[in-house]
């Protein structure tokens, strides 16, 4: 049935044989404007929050481990709706972590330098080096002096010329090595060691990060319209799936698919109310809000056998008065107040 423009004595007929039968008490709404003497547009509509609706997801993917409020609950703002497993996080930190200490403690042993018992080995080890290159060198001038007067052979005396130039540099490594242990560090090693901790204390940041986002706070206050996803289940980042939607229904409005013979009749500011058959003869009062600038497809269908589904339609907003109250997703017919 096309409602189109009616005059006011048929809107109330045709509103009235809707409800019929219906026992619901009257409504304690606003008062409706006087309009015995103008015509209605009449449209099918649908309740939603005046927010529209809020679908809340995960930043990360994983397995639900608990969703903690059910279809019709009040949340606030910040509250925790669910949260998803996440002991591997946990892991992750606690590794990371450690990683952050073993690195800590390499930069403090290369600012504090060799402990003391290396130092004093390193002296010893100087000392030894330097008794047997005096040793070596005392064996050589010898072997020379033998050699000259022709008690050793010329094999003796290169042997000890070889021994001689062992203990040299095995002298001089051991020097080396001291001044190593003794110095300082350089600076080029401190700071690659602090970029180290600074590496592994970024791998605890971005652990923690992830941990946070196991644990999904709502980001807006209003009632939980739907529950889609249950503990256990998975939720993945990209899915069309939320965990949850949310909306503000401290305000409501009505979407409403204006035929396109009617557009040229309505207008931003117009009053309107809407209708249910749950609720009997009540009218709940808006006022239009905004009108789509664009025709397009029905949004809504009444699943009557003789609706037609190939009309454009003009999508337009009414926002109800504050004391209505109506559930979302309900359906309703809409009746645009036009001045004549």
């Amino acid at each position: 049935m096309n409602l189109g423009t009616l005059s006011r004595s048929c809107v109330v007929a045709f509103a009235l044989h809707l409800v019929s039968g219906c026992n619901s008490p009257e409504a304690t709404t606003a008062p409706a404007p006087n309009v015995d003497h103008e015509i209605v547009v009449a449209a099918p509509g649908l309740v939603e929050p005046s927010t529209e609706e809020f679908k809340i997801t995960s930043e990360v993917s994983g397995k639900i481990r608990s969703v903690s409020v059910e279809e019709g609950d009040h949340v606030e703002r910040g509250q925790v709706v669910a949260t998803l497993e996440n002991s591997e996080y946990q892991a992750r930190i606690r590794s990371a972590e450690a990683e952050v200490k073993e690195k800590e403690a390499e930069l403090q042993r290369l600012i504090n330098g060799a402990r003391s018992e290396e130092r004093q080995l390193a002296k010893f080890q100087v000392e030894e080096a330097q008794v047997v290159l005096r040793n070596a060198e005392t064996e050589v001038k010898r072997r020379q002096e033998l050699y000259k007067n022709g008690d050793v052979s010329k094999e003796e005396l290169e042997r000890a010329e070889r021994d001689y130039k062992v203990a040299v540099a095995r002298a001089g490594q051991a020097v080396e090595n001291q001044a190593l242990i003794n110095a300082e560090a350089r600076a080029d090693d401190i700071a690659k060691a602090e970029a180290a901790i600074h590496v592994a204390a970024g791998r605890v940041m971005e652990n923690r990060a992830l941990l946070d986002k196991t644990v999904i706070p709502s980001p807006i206050g209003g009632i939980v319209l739907r529950k889609h996803l249950k503990p256990g289940e998975i939720v993945a980042v990209g899915s069309n799936t939320p965990i949850l939607t949310l909306g503000d229904t401290a305000g409501l409005r009505v979407r409403v698919d204006v035929d396109e013979a009617d557009i040229g009749k309505i207008q931003v500011g117009q009053r309107a109310y809407v209708s249910a058959s749950a609720y009997g003869n009540r009218k709940f009062w808006g006022r239009v809000v905004r009108i789509s600038q664009m025709l397009g497809k029905k949004n809504i269908r009444t699943e009557e056998p003789t609706e037609r589904i190939d009309t454009k339609i003009l999508e337009t907003l009414i926002e109800l008065d504050e004391e209505s109250k109506l559930p979302p997703g309900l359906r309703v017919n809409t009746f645009i107040v036009v001045h004549e």
